[in-house]
């Protein structure tokens, strides 16, 4: 007798006749063939199953394995069939996005907060993920219903590199791209701080394509609008492995060979670390298992690759502006580019800022090799940064965000080394004290980005002529009195004052040796605004400042000279005279901090004295 012919395997036809069938029994039976083709993207068949078992005893056998509806026998098994099946219908984006998906979001968002098995969680995730891609009704519902407040604490729960940790790190990038700041309270922050901390584990022990999924939606937590509120929470967290796997998924990306963009996320997410914990971040040893990462590994190479980034950045953006065809396109390009720019620049100053205390800090560079070699990558930037403003300077360019974030830089690095690039530095420090932002009317920001420097330098005669040839010494002025102005409003001011005030003072001292050209007018305006910046302060070191600059002033003019300046009048020369007269006071008494500055009030009060009657009439207390 013949063999019996093989057992035929069931069709997608009979699956459909199942479904359409009377008894609930032949739906179950057909529906658990469906299973069978979930696994196949077959758009096609999966519409005519939706179509033949119908919406209605979707939602009774959802409703029944959620505990709402009729029968309490075999529930979690109807629960996980109608999430299986679920998920798989919306694999059509038509379905994902009908009403009937999208109101089932809260209930799923229920189901996952209870605890349920590995299954039936990736399967949640799965149709969450494509309920929300599918229409901005599917991704609201979710943010709204509390999605991130279910999916943070989970997510350090997930097995490493498993399919629902793929699935959930999708959804939350999506929801990070929708969430607003008005929108978030404490609490999101904290959900938020959760999802950070373990990201970054999957960022640092993956080595596959989710690693760098971790890195895109680490990347965009960073680059939101509301990255800064995230700053205490996760500084607060208990365990700091967090700060460690984010060095270690960072020196991955940094030291292999990826794609440029890959590069700048890492970079951006040491930016924010930086920011976060401080520049020591940088430096130390990693404790965690299997991880050997010498301790300034993550310094040379985020130093390294801003240096790249920062030349590339710099040359397209020379060439976008004054060589490329003027298009929409080139003048997007440019802005984009001019966004990315201050990230960068961000990084390099955080790093000199570290370098420049690392005697004080500990777990400090130790190596002098290591040490020189950072100098060496500092000095090959900046001087990038200095031929990038010599371009502008030659296309007549004085205007623009990325021109302030290159003087800042530059004066950042020559605070803490005023002689590097001297001869790039020379060649430009008149333009870089023109350079104006965006939003403002004429230079201002730029030159107390320099103060530092040009504190520094004019303490030699050789760096007041520099200064003076450069006109720099009128853009000090005009500065300080611009301080001034605002430190009515702001204490933060008080140090940039004081640093202009010392400029101007070493320039005033040293003004027979470099031939200074003294602008009344401007000058009269600055007397103005030192009587009203001493007016308002009890501090004595104030007084002594302002009436020591006066002094040095008053010895190249005459209060006729100044009563002739049309902001010039009686009443400021008597607010000069209090000035004086406070000053003077202190004679005899034991002001030893302020000494210096006493004697150079004294020493020009005989010289110019007799040219000013008012201060003369003065009377003054010794």
């Amino acid at each position: 007798m013949a063999a019996a012919q093989e057992e035929r395997s069931p069709s997608l036809d009979d699956c459909l006749k199942l479904l359409k069938g009377e008894r609930d029994e032949q739906r179950l039976a057909g529906l658990l063939l469906v299973t069978k083709f979930c696994k196949n993207d077959d758009i096609v068949s999966l519409k005519k199953v939706y179509e033949a078992v119908g919406t209605h005893f979707l939602d009774r056998l959802f409703r029944t394995g959620t505990g709402s509806g009729d029968g309490v026998d075999n529930r979690d098994v109807y629960l996980q069939l109608s999430v299986t099946v679920l998920a798989a219908l919306c694999r059509v984006p038509e379905i994902a996005s009908s009403v009937d998906m999208v109101s089932r979001i809260p209930l799923i968002l229920e189901i996952m907060s209870k605890g349920i098995t590995t299954n039936m969680l990736e399967d949640c995730y799965e149709l969450l993920y494509l309920v929300s891609t599918a229409s901005e009704d599917g991704v609201m519902t979710l943010i709204n219903s509390g999605g991130l407040r279910v999916i943070a604490p989970q997510m350090s729960d997930l097995p490493d590199g498993s399919h629902a940790m793929e699935v959930a790190i999708k959804i939350l990038q999506l929801l990070v791209s929708k969430l607003s700041g008005e929108s978030m309270n404490i609490e999101c922050f904290l959900e938020l701080s959760l999802v950070v901390a373990a990201v970054a584990r999957q960022f640092a022990v993956l080595h596959n394509a989710l690693k760098f999924e971790a890195l895109h939606l680490l990347s965009a937590v960073f680059s939101s609008e509301y990255s800064a509120l995230l700053h205490e929470p996760l500084r607060s967290m208990p365990d700091n492995n967090w700060a460690d796997y984010m060095r270690t998924g960072i020196v991955a990306i940094l030291q292999n060979r990826v794609a440029p963009s890959e590069k700048f996320h890492a970079l951006i997410l040491a930016e924010n670390m930086m920011s976060i914990l401080g520049e020591k971040w940088l430096i130390g040893g990693v404790k965690l298992p299997n991880v050997d990462l010498p301790a300034d590994r993550c310094l040379l190479l985020v130093l390294e690759s801003s240096h790249v980034e920062i030349s590339v950045l710099l040359n397209d953006l020379a060439y976008k502006k004054y060589e490329a065809p003027k298009n929409n396109s080139t003048a997007e390009d440019i802005l984009l580019k001019q966004r990315y720019l201050p990230i960068m620049f961000s990084l390099v100053e955080k790093i000199i800022k570290y370098i420049s205390s690392a005697g004080e800090n500990e777990g400090t560079l130790t190596d002098e090799a290591v040490f020189q070699k950072v100098i060496k990558i500092l000095n090959e930037t900046v001087g990038a940064v200095l031929e990038y403003l010599r371009d502008a300077k030659e296309h007549g360019i004085k205007k623009g965000n990325d021109l302030l974030a290159s003087v800042r830089v530059i004066g950042s690095y020559l605070a803490e080394t005023p002689v590097a690039c001297k001869e790039q530095v020379q060649d430009v420090l008149d333009y870089m004290l023109s350079v104006e932002g965006e939003d403002e009317s004429s230079p201002f920001l730029s030159t107390c980005f320099l103060l530092p420097m040009l504190c520094q330098i004019t303490m030699k005669a050789e760096g007041c002529k520099l200064l003076a040839y450069s006109r720099g010494d009128i853009a000090v002025v005009e500065c300080l009195i611009k301080l001034i102005e605002r430190s009515a409003e702001s204490v933060d001011e008080d140090g940039s004052v004081f640093l202009a005030c010392d400029t101007i003072m070493n320039i005033l001292l040293k003004r027979e040796q470099i031939s200074l050209m003294s602008e009344i007018y401007t000058f009269s305006s600055l007397l103005k605004a030192l009587a009203y910046w001493a007016d308002r302060s009890n501090d004595h070191s104030v007084v002594m400042t302002a009436a020591s600059i006066c002094s040095l002033i008053f010895d190249f003019t005459s209060e006729d000279a100044l009563l002739k300046q049309p902001n010039f009048n009686s009443s400021s020369m008597d607010s000069l005279a209090r000035l004086i007269t406070r000053s003077l006071s202190s004679c005899g008494q034991d002001m030893s901090d302020t000494a210096d500055l006493l004697e150079i009030i004294t020493a020009g009060y005989s010289r110019w004295i007799d040219r000013f009657p008012t201060i003369m009439k003065h009377p003054f207390e010794q």
